[in-house]
């Protein structure tokens, strides 16, 4: 597969809302459901930074809350915030009709949950001719249902790199790299990356 082209790419934020697991479910994975927001919002910046737009989608806002302040905060002026009432973001005719305002092909995938709305919106998108690329780190779901999501995607032959892959093919060269981290201290590395 080709490297991900910056000025073709869309970020997709999927659900990654406050109310979204009842607090006693989410004890055991609170972690890695943090560390997932983290890396989200870095990218979110990253992707402002480089004028890639941003869609964020909520599943039913009135239950299960607004998207975590992480996130939120790090979100552009131009991001588009959409509530979603099918799994899959193409199945809502608002949020497809934003993603393609884009006029992006490449649909850069990151949220909850990672076997069931991230793997729908991907499948759905890839059946809609859109290349589709699912960032594993900043994919959440509790327990197993991560990796059988994952393993889903691969099966149907949908992309998926780290929140550091990403950054790269963005960058491209070490002098873009250097010259963006330069310009962007706060922004060196992914949450969870160590050299």
């Amino acid at each position: 597969m080709p490297l991900i082209d910056r000025d073709d790419a869309a970020l997709v934020i999927i659900d990654v809302q406050s109310n979204f697991y009842p607090p006693t479910r989410l004890d055991v994975d609170r972690l890695r459901f943090q560390e997932m927001a983290q890396r989200i919002a870095w990218i979110t910046r990253v992707a402002d930074r480089l004028g890639i737009p941003v869609i964020v989608t909520e599943e039913d806002p009135a239950t299960s809350g607004h998207t975590v302040p992480d996130i939120r905060e790090a979100l552009p002026a131009k991001a588009v915030t959409l509530a979603k009432n099918a799994f899959a973001v193409w199945d809502n005719p608002d949020i497809a009709a934003a993603l393609e305002a884009t006029g992006r092909t490449t649909m850069v995938l990151v949220g909850i949950e990672t076997d069931i709305c991230v793997a729908h919106s991907a499948l759905q998108l890839h059946d809609a001719g859109k290349r589709v690329v699912v960032v594993d780190d900043a994919a959440y779901s509790p327990g197993p249902a991560h990796e059988r999501g994952l393993r889903r995607l691969a099966g149907q032959g949908i992309e998926t790199l780290s929140t550091k892959e990403l950054f790269y093919d963005w960058v491209r060269t070490i002098e873009y790299a250097d010259a963006f981290h330069d310009t962007h201290a706060d922004l060196t590395l992914p949450p969870g990356v160590r050299l």
